[in-house]
């Protein structure tokens, strides 16, 4: 399988790295991609950037771990996860996962696995800069129920 892991705080080109998932897996007949933006608002405020801190080479093989979890799970070509770490701005990319398998229901169940999972599993920290000033973003309740969905005992 097909594994393309990154942390950086550049940008990154959407473009580019669905031809490298395509070029890596030209047997896939799906390629399925989640692109998540900070967002600029939180209920009623304003968010003006995230800066997201992260645990080098901890964080790396985390999410290793996840795209092996899912490749057991469903049967991938390949997967790319692409992760921004520094100051975003609002509206700026953050995470881009590609899957890509022969059938779309997997790449689908994939990406919506390692989205859900790296949320709550991958050693990434949030601080949000917002028009009532800085702040840590807690773990949200929803994003551990989209992930406990996943246990082999929930599906």
């Amino acid at each position: 399988m097909f594994i393309r892991i990154l942390i950086q705080g550049a940008v990154f080109d959407c473009v580019e790295e669905f031809s490298l998932i395509r070029q890596a897996c030209p047997q896939s007949g799906a390629i399925v991609s989640f692109t998540g933006l900070v967002r600029g608002r939180d209920a009623d405020e304003t968010i003006g950037a995230l800066w997201l801190e992260h645990y080098p080479g901890m964080t790396e093989a985390t999410l290793h771990d996840i795209v092996q979890q899912a490749g057991q799970q469903w049967p991938l070509d390949g997967v790319t996860v692409v992760h921004r770490i520094g100051q975003l701005p609002a509206g700026e990319l953050i995470v881009l996962v590609l899957t890509a398998a022969a059938h779309r229901a997997d790449a689908f169940s994939a990406a919506e696995f390692v989205m859900d999972v790296l949320k709550t599993r991958a050693e990434f920290w949030k601080k949000e800069v917002t028009t009532q000033g800085d702040r840590w973003v807690e773990a949200h309740e929803s994003d551990a129920r989209a992930a406990s969905r996943w246990a082999p005992d929930q599906r």
